[in-house]
């Protein structure tokens, strides 16, 4: 998983000045408006229903049905439409002539079914659904946990690109300044006038740099309220301490956090993967069942003598009536047999999630252990950085004194103001990488707390 993110290319669009905010709020934000983690929770709420669904297959199956029909009846002693088919008997007499007279017929029934002994087949299903509904809730919670790492290198990403603004525009200051005194030189026949085309060059190249930060800054703006959950071209963040102070104290750690939402993930995917093998194991046992049955019917036909058509009207009500109570014991025995391959199946499903889990298990070590080790260089590259700066600046003022009494050249001048400037940006961007580093060893250890607790 990548957690660290590269910025892009975009246009330039000018700023809202607005009430900036913490990185505390802009995550409460994001956590509760941005739409993908809105779906997670669907899911959840989703997988809640389905295991209430499964539970009811401890429940009675009771079926109710009644009908009037309109018939003929050769041979019959009577036709019917049950639930899904029609049913037609075929217990009457062969009669030597065929009738096609019709008459009315009415049937109601009611039946129950309740699988007293299933083998542990209902309770395999419902744990199926438990374990997907844990797993729903761990993707959501390991979503929530990415978004927050995203959101928040999005939010560091914003503050250094501030800062090179900030830097870029004082170089621009700076480099103007310089070439109205380059100009004014030149004007007088102190200076050569190519000075003033180099100071005029070292102005437009310092305008350009301005230009590409300011690009980079909105783009990088547009995408942390994008993670937000709503685009805002004017939105500002607090730099809180962030440039203020270094991260104190050491983050080592032996092993990873037992609450790593990544881990976690694929840990409750194994424990799916063997619900689902356990439920299919189960689905080959057979199922004992208490049944009752009652029927009513009533024919407008006779089955007396030769009397073959009674009073139609009888048909519309009520003639007869059975009740059956019972105990039937079902067993498909092919069945068994692709329950039985079905389940070999998942077995492997289940040591392929195990091997997933030791695989990412694997990989977050490594990022974890990467991590620490970039942290360390960026909390160096930190420490050594004012001291680049100040070497620069005073090699900036030097230049610029021994140009201004004519000892130097302007190559030489203009070649400490690029090493000045990259000297600023090194400072921020090394400042930023510490805290960035931090967090990628907060996301491998899988606790933010890590970081969370350095800022607040």
């Amino acid at each position: 998983m990548v957690w660290l993110h590269l910025l892009g290319a975009g246009l330039f669009t000018t700023q809202v000045v607005g009430q900036s905010l913490s990185l505390n709020q802009v995550l409460e934000q994001s956590v509760r408006q941005y739409p993908f983690l809105k779906s997670k929770q669907a899911e959840v709420s989703s997988a809640e229903r389905r295991v209430q669904a499964s539970q009811t297959e401890r429940l009675p199956i009771m079926q109710l049905q009644h009908q009037y029909n309109y018939a003929t009846s050769n041979s019959l002693n009577g036709s019917f439409f049950p639930s899904e088919a029609v049913t037609i008997s075929t217990s009457g007499g062969v009669r030597p002539v065929a009738i096609s007279q019709a008459s009315f017929g009415s049937f109601t029934s009611a039946s129950i079914e309740w699988r007293a002994i299933t083998f542990g087949r209902i309770k395999a299903s419902v744990n199926v659904a438990k374990a997907e509904l844990q797993r729903s809730q761990v993707d959501y919670e390991n979503e929530i946990f990415q978004h927050q790492v995203r959101t928040i290198d999005a939010y560091l990403l914003l503050l250094i690109n501030q800062k090179l603004v900030q830097i870029q525009q004082s170089n621009l200051d700076r480099a103007q300044t310089f070439k109205r005194v380059v100009d004014s030189g030149v004007r007088s026949g102190m200076r050569a006038g190519v000075d003033s085309a180099l100071a005029t060059a070292e102005a437009v190249r310092a305008r350009l740099l301005l230009l590409e930060s300011q690009q980079r800054e909105q783009v990088q703006r547009l995408r942390l309220s994008e993670l937000a959950g709503q685009l805002q071209s004017g939105m500002q963040v607090d730099s809180m301490r962030f440039y203020t102070s270094l991260p104190n104290g050491t983050f080592l750690s032996d092993s990873l956090s037992p609450r790593n939402p990544t881990l976690r993930l694929f840990q409750s995917q194994i424990t799916l993967s063997a619900a689902r093998s356990l439920a299919t194991q189960r689905s080959g046992m057979p199922v004992i069942s208490l049944v009752g049955v009652g029927n009513a019917r009533g024919s407008g036909f006779s089955n007396q003598g030769d009397v073959f058509l009674n009073n139609q009207i009888n048909g519309l009500g009520y003639q007869v009536g059975n009740y059956l109570f019972g105990l039937v014991a079902r067993w498909n025995l092919t069945n068994l047999l692709r329950a039985h391959q079905d389940y070999r199946a998942d077995q492997f499903q289940v040591e392929r999630s195990r091997q997933l889990f030791n695989t990412q298990r694997l990989q977050i070590t490594r990022q974890y252990q990467e991590a620490e080790t970039q942290y360390q260089v960026a909390l160096e590259q930190a420490r050594q950085a004012p001291i680049q700066l100040r070497a620069a600046r005073q090699a900036y003022n030097q230049a610029k004194s021994r140009y201004e009494s004519g000892l130097t050249d302007l190559p030489t001048l203009l070649q400490s103001v690029v090493t000045l400037n990259r000297a600023e940006v090194d400072g921020y961007v090394a400042i930023s990488n510490v805290w960035r580093f931090l967090l990628l060893k907060s996301a491998a250890e899988g606790d933010l707390s890590v970081f969370m607790n350095q800022v607040n």
